[in-house]
C-alpha cells in the first residue's frame, strides 16, 4: 500500500495549491505544480535560439527539426532591439533574417510552443545586450528605469513588436505561450527587509507590461531572476508594482571559465538552486539553465567543452526533476556566432556556447544525451504535477547516493531521482533502492543484481509509470519514451551496457525476446522472466545495442544501450507539441530523423533526416499498415520483419571536396598614414564637439573623442589628428583609450609607426606613452599627422552599456613651446572615420554590426562584385603577409558546387605563429613575423572571423550556407593589422566540419540576403 503521507497529499492538494489564470485566458493557466496549456499539463522542456545570430531565415528550419527531433516540446527566442532599429526611430522587422515572423509560423507548423523574450534589454553576452548603440551615448538618461527620456526611445521598438507577436500568440491560434518583460532585472526594492519599493524600476517594468498588454498580449507575463536573492516581480511575494504573472529564475552552476570551483561560493557544490520562498503557488520555472558557456577571450574554443558536455546534461538536467523543477529551458540550445559586432567585449567570435546543436550544425554526445531525458520528460505526464515527498541517502543501500522521491498525487505514479551526494563525484556506486509502490515497498531490484550509477551521472527511475493501458510496475533501468500503435504500447528502457536492469509490468505473465533479425543486438541480453499473480518482472544485463522483448498479450518492450538510445528516434505525425501516445512512431538508427508522415494512400511511412558518411541500419517500429518505408522520398529495402518491426538500410552520403582558396589579390588598407591622404571623403566626421551627454567626461584638452557622440559604435575606428611644428617639437604622445576587453590600437605619426597598445582579455582600457624618436617631425610649417587605429571591441553590459569607446586622453608630451611659454602643445584638429554611412545603416541586410571603419570596409572591398583588378596578386596559396606595422586586404573568389542531397559544414580556420596547438602544422615564410595581429574575416561581405591570437585561441570558423553560396562564386575577403614592425603572417584555409545526405535542400537561393557592391561605396574613401 501507499504511504499515508501520500494519500494525505492527494486529499489536499486542491485545497493547498490554487490554479491560476489572472483573468488572462484559460489557455495558459499555472498553478505550484506546472503549466497548463490547452488544459493540459505540460513539461516545459525548451531551449534559446538566437535567430540574429544565424542570419539565414532558410536554416532556421533545419535548426527547429534538430529541436524538435530531440524531444524539445518549446523554444525561446530573444530578440534584440538593436539589430532591429539601428538608429532613432528606424524599425526593420522586413529585410532579411530582420523578419523573424518566419519562426514563428514554424513553431506552429512542426508543432512547438514558443516562450518570447523581446527585450528591451537582452543581455546575451552581445554588444551593449541588446540596446540599439545609439541608445549608448548618455543622452538617453538612465536606462532601465523609468526615466522619460528613456522611456521615449523604448516605446516604439516595444509597441511594433508587441504587435508582431500577437497574431502568433495562443489565444489567437499561435504557438506563442509566454511572454516575458525585461531580462534579469533584480531592484523592485529600495530595502527588501522592509519591502520599501524602488520606483524608478517598479513603474519601469509596469509600463513595459502595460504597453505589451495595450498592443494585445494576453498571454502569461514572465520574468527571469538573475539570483534567489532579488525577491522581486513575483505576486506571491508581494502586491507592489510591476509584478508578472509567472517568474523563474537562471542558474549557471558551472559559471563560464572552465573552472568550476570558482562557482561554489555562490551554487554550492555543482548544483542548480531552485527557491519556493517567494513563489509558492507559481511552478518552479528556469527560463535560463546553463545549457554550455560562452567562449571568452583567451578561453579555449567551444566554451569550456569539456566541463559541460553529455555528463554535465546527464546530472545537472536531472536535478533540476530531483528539485522538482517543471519549466526548464537551456541556455543556450544552437548558440550560433558572433558575427560582426554583435559580442559584448566578454566574448570572442563564438557563441557555440557548448550547445546541444553546435555552432556549425552538428549534433553529437551532448545533443543526444539531452535528449534521453526531453524524450521521457515529453512521455512522463505525470511528471508535470508531483510533490516531494522526501530526500536524502535513506532511499538505498549506499550512502553514496541521495536519492528525491517525487509522487503525482492524483495517479501515485513515482519518480526517484537517484545520483551521488556528493555532487562532484564520479565513482562507480551499486546499490539496490527501497520504493514505494502500489504494492507495497520494494527494494529493487528484486531478482539479482543491482543498480549502478558511474561517473558524473544521475537516474531518474519511476514506478506505478502509466504508458498507455499499461503499468510499469518498477523499472530499475530508465524510460526513454512509449508509443501506442496499432493500439499496441511499446515501451522503451535504456542502460549503459553491461549494467543489470530490471523492470515488472503488470497485466502480462509471460514473454520472450524477438527475433534476432529485427534486432540490433550485439551481444547476449541474458533476459530472465519471473511470472508473478498479475505481473512479469523481468531481468536482463543490457547488451550492446537494442534488444526487443515481446510480451503475451502484444506489448513490447525495447532495450537500448547508451548509443543505441541515443539513435532512437520518436518522430511525431501531427504537429500537437503534446505529442500524443498513439500519434508517435520509433526510429533506431540514423545520425537525424527529422520528420514521419503515415502517407495512408500509398501505405507508406514518410522518414526523413540526415545520415552519416558509413551505411545506417534503419529499424522502424510502424503500423502494419505501413507496407513499405521511404528514406527521405526514397523506397527502401525491407530486410526483416516483426509484426511492424521492419529493418532495412541507407546508403552512405556522396563525398564532397572543396576547392583550393586562392589566388589571392591584396591591397593597402591604411592609406590613412599617408601625409598625401585626403581625410575629406564621406567616411569621415570632424571631431569638434566640446561637451558630451556622457557621465564619465573625457580628461582632455581636446574636443570630445568618443566615437558614439559622433554616430560611429562598431568596428574599428581611426583617428586623424594634426598638430603644427615648433621650435621646441614634441617628443611623444600619451594615449588612454577605452574600447571593451581585448580591444588595442596603433599608431602612426607623419606615415611612420610609433607603437600600439596590444590588448588584455581582462581589461578594456589602455594607456600608453609613445616616443616619437623612429619619426620625423615636419619642419616645413606643415602640420604634422598623428593616426590612431582602435579596435573596438563593443560596449558593455548593463548599466555599463553606456561606458565610453574612444580617446579619452591624448596629450602631446616634450620640453615647453619657448615661443609661446606654454608648458605644452596642442592638436590643431581630430576626425574621426568609422562605418560607411554612418547611422544611416546602408546595408539593412546585413545591418548596422557587421562593418566597421577600416578603409576596405567603407570602400566596400569585403562586398561581392568589389572591381579588385588592379590590386597586387599575391603568390602565396594561403598565408597572406603584412610585412611591417600596417593593415592590407586580401581578397579571392572561390566558387562552390555542393551537389544535390548533401549538407556540408564548410568552417574557416585562421593561424599563425603561436596562436593555438595547431599552429605547429604553420611555418612563417618570414622569418620573425609575430602573432601580434588582428583579423577580420569577410564572407560574402558578412564577418564572420575575429582573430586575434595574441589574446585569444579561436581559430575555427563556421560559415553557414546562405552566407556562403554553396552554387555559385564566393567572395572571400580577409584584413590583417599586423601590430608589430616585425610584420605577422596569417595562413587561411578552409575545412570540410561533416558530409551528410540529408532531406534538407542547402542549395536554396541565397542571394537576396548577399547584396553586391555599389560605386557609391567609394565616396567613403
Amino acid at each position: 500500500m501507499l504511504l499515508a503521507a501520500s494519500a494525505a497529499l492527494a486529499q489536499n492538494v486542491t485545497t493547498q495549491w490554487p490554479l491560476h489564470s489572472d483573468g488572462l485566458t484559460n489557455l495558459v493557466e499555472w498553478d505550484h505544480y506546472s503549466i497548463i496549456v490547452n488544459g493540459q499539463r505540460l513539461f516545459v522542456f525548451s531551449g534559446e535560439f538566437h535567430y540574429w545570430r544565424i542570419p539565414v531565415p532558410e536554416l532556421w528550419k533545419d535548426l527547429l527539426e534538430k529541436v524538435k527531433a530531440a524531444g524539445f516540446n518549446a523554444f525561446s527566442i530573444y530578440n534584440h532591439w538593436g539589430y532591429h532599429e539601428p538608429s532613432p526611430g528606424v524599425l526593420d522587422f522586413e529585410t532579411g533574417a530582420h523578419n523573424f515572423t518566419a519562426i514563428l509560423e514554424l513553431a506552429k507548423d512542426l508543432g512547438m510552443y514558443m516562450i518570447v523574450r523581446p527585450g528591451p534589454y537582452v543581455n546575451a553576452e552581445t554588444n551593449a545586450g541588446g540596446f540599439p548603440l545609439w541608445l549608448t551615448t548618455g543622452a538617453y538618461g538612465e536606462l532601465r528605469t523609468s526615466d522619460p527620456l528613456y522611456t521615449n526611445a523604448w516605446k516604439p521598438y516595444w509597441s511594433n513588436i508587441s504587435e508582431i507577436f500577437r497574431p502568433h500568440l495562443i489565444t489567437n491560434g499561435g504557438n506563442v505561450i509566454l511572454y516575458q518583460i525585461e531580462n534579469e532585472l533584480s531592484g523592485q526594492w529600495e530595502d527588501i527587509t522592509t519591502k520599501t519599493p524602488n520606483p524608478s524600476i517598479d513603474d519601469y517594468m509596469q509600463e513595459l507590461e502595460d504597453v505589451a498588454r495595450a498592443n494585445g498580449i494576453d498571454v502569461p507575463l514572465t520574468h527571469n531572476a538573475p539570483n534567489m536573492f532579488g525577491y522581486s516581480w513575483s505576486k506571491d511575494f508581494s502586491n507592489e508594482t510591476g509584478n508578472v504573472d509567472v517568474v523563474g529564475l537562471d542558474s549557471y552552476p558551472s559559471c563560464w571559465s572552465c573552472n568550476l570551483s570558482e562557482c561554489t561560493s555562490t551554487n554550492g557544490e555543482y548544483v542548480a538552486y531552485v527557491s519556493e520562498l517567494h513563489a509558492s503557488t507559481q511552478p518552479n520555472f528556469m527560463p535560463e539553465f546553463q545549457g554550455g558557456s560562452y567562449n571568452p577571450w583567451g578561453g579555449p574554443q567551444g566554451g569550456c567543452p569539456s566541463d559541460i558536455g553529455a555528463d554535465f546534461a546527464n546530472l545537472f538536467y536531472r536535478n533540476l526533476i530531483y528539485q522538482r523543477v517543471t519549466a526548464i529551458s537551456l541556455y543556450m540550445l544552437f548558440g550560433g556566432t558572433n558575427w560582426g559586432w554583435l559580442a559584448a567585449p566578454v566574448v570572442a567570435s563564438s557563441y557555440d556556447y557548448s550547445s546541444p546543436v553546435s555552432e556549425n550544425r552538428v549534433i553529437g554526445s551532448k545533443y543526444y544525451e539531452t535528449k534521453l531525458l526531453t524524450l521521457f520528460t515529453r512521455s512522463a505526464k505525470d511528471l508535470a504535477k508531483t510533490e516531494r515527498l522526501g530526500n536524502g541517502t535513506h532511499y538505498t543501500s549506499n550512502a553514496a547516493i541521495t536519492t528525491a522521491e517525487l509522487r503525482n498525487p492524483d495517479t501515485n505514479a513515482a519518480f526517484y531521482v537517484a545520483m551521488h551526494a556528493y555532487s562532484p563525484s564520479s565513482t562507480l556506486e551499486t546499490f539496490s533502492l527501497s520504493v514505494n509502490t502500489s504494492e507495497g515497498v520494494l527494494a529493487i531490484p528484486q531478482y539479482g543484481g543491482s543498480i549502478s550509477i558511474n561517473g558524473h551521472q544521475a537516474k531518474i527511475l519511476v514506478t506505478d509509470f502509466k504508458f498507455g493501458g499499461k503499468t510499469l510496475h518498477y523499472s530499475t533501468a530508465e524510460v526513454l519514451t512509449y508509443t501506442v500503435i496499432d493500439k499496441k504500447e511499446i515501451l522503451v528502457l535504456w542502460l549503459p551496457p553491461e549494467e543489470t536492469g530490471e523492470f515488472s509490468i503488470r497485466g502480462v505473465t509471460s514473454g520472450k525476446e524477438a527475433s534476432p533479425d529485427v534486432s540490433a543486438s550485439k551481444s547476449s541480453s541474458s533476459i530472465k522472466f519471473y511470472p508473478g499473480s498479475n505481473n512479469l518482472a523481468v531481468s536482463y544485463t543490457q547488451s550492446v545495442g537494442m534488444a526487443v522483448v515481446d510480451l503475451d498479450d502484444g506489448t513490447r518492450v525495447v532495450l537500448l544501450d547508451r548509443n543505441a538510445a541515443y539513435r532512437f528516434w520518436v518522430p511525431t505525425l501531427s504537429n500537437d507539441p503534446m505529442a500524443p501516445e498513439n500519434d508517435t512512431v520509433l526510429v533506431q538508427g540514423p545520425y537525424l530523423v527529422r520528420t514521419a508522415v503515415m502517407n495512408k494512400k500509398t501505405k507508406t511511412l514518410e522518414l526523413t533526416g540526415d545520415a552519416e558518411a558509413n551505411e545506417t541500419a534503419l529499424y522502424v517500429f510502424a503500423p502494419k499498415s505501413a507496407c513499405s518505408v521511404s528514406w527521405n522520398g526514397k523506397k527502401l529495402a525491407i530486410t526483416a520483419t516483426s509484426g511492424g518491426l521492419l529493418k532495412a538500410s541507407l546508403e552512405a552520403p556522396g563525398g564532397y571536396k572543396l576547392p583550393t582558396l586562392g589566388p589571392w589579390r591584396s591591397h593597402d588598407s591604411l592609406p590613412e598614414v599617408s601625409l598625401s591622404y585626403n581625410a575629406s571623403s564621406g567616411g569621415w566626421v570632424d571631431a569638434t564637439k566640446t561637451t558630451t551627454p556622457n557621465a564619465v567626461k573625457p580628461d582632455t584638452n581636446n574636443p570630445v573623442l568618443y566615437v558614439d557622440d559622433y554616430g560611429i559604435y562598431v568596428g574599428n575606428q581611426i583617428y586623424r589628428a594634426t598638430f603644427g611644428s615648433t621650435s621646441s617639437p614634441p617628443t611623444g604622445v600619451a594615449l588612454n583609450l577605452t574600447g571593451g576587453n581585448a580591444f588595442g590600437y596603433s599608431a602612426w605619426l607623419n606615415s611612420q609607426y610609433i607603437g600600439s597598445y596590444l590588448g588584455l582579455s581582462y581589461t578594456g582600457i589602455g594607456a600608453i606613452s609613445l616616443s616619437f624618436a623612429n619619426a620625423t617631425l615636419r619642419a616645413d610649417g606643415k602640420d604634422n599627422i598623428l593616426v590612431v587605429v582602435m579596435d573596438n571591441s563593443g560596449h558593455d553590459l548593463r548599466d555599463a552599456a553606456v561606458n565610453p569607446r574612444g580617446v579619452t586622453n591624448a596629450t602631446l608630451l616634450g620640453p615647453s613651446d619657448r615661443s609661446t611659454g606654454r608648458a605644452g602643445y596642442a592638436f590643431s584638429s581630430w576626425k574621426i572615420a568609422g562605418t560607411a554611412g554612418g547611422e544611416r545603416n546602408i546595408d539593412p541586410v546585413r545591418g548596422p554590426l557587421n562593418e566597421g571603419g577600416l578603409y576596405a570596409e567603407r570602400i566596400g572591398a569585403h562586398l561581392p562584385g568589389f572591381p579588385d583588378n588592379d590590386w597586387e596578386e599575391e603568390s602565396g596559396a594561403s598565408s597572406l603577409a603584412v610585412p611591417g606595422a600596417g593593415i592590407r586586404v586580401f581578397r579571392t573568389v572561390v566558387p562552390l558546387h555542393v551537389p544535390d542531397g548533401l549538407d556540408v559544414s564548410i568552417s574557416f580556420r585562421l593561424t599563425a605563429p603561436g596562436s593555438s596547438a595547431n599552429s605547429s602544422t604553420f611555418t612563417p615564410t618570414v622569418r620573425g613575423y609575430s602573432n601580434r595581429v588582428r583579423v577580420l574575416l569577410f564572407v560574402n561581405g558578412y564577418q564572420y572571423g575575429r582573430f586575434n591570437p595574441y589574446i585569444g585561441n579561436q581559430i575555427d570558423f563556421p560559415v553557414p550556407p546562405g552566407i556562403l553560396d554553396y552554387d555559385g562564386d564566393n567572395t572571400i575577403a580577409v584584413t590583417v593589422w599586423s601590430q608589430s614592425a616585425e610584420g605577422a603572417e596569417v595562413k587561411v584555409e578552409w575545412t570540410l566540419d561533416y558530409v551528410h545526405s540529408s532531406s534538407f535542400d542547402m542549395k536554396f537561393d541565397g542571394s537576396y540576403l548577399r547584396p553586391g557592391w555599389t560605386s557609391d561605396r567609394l565616396s567613403y574613401a
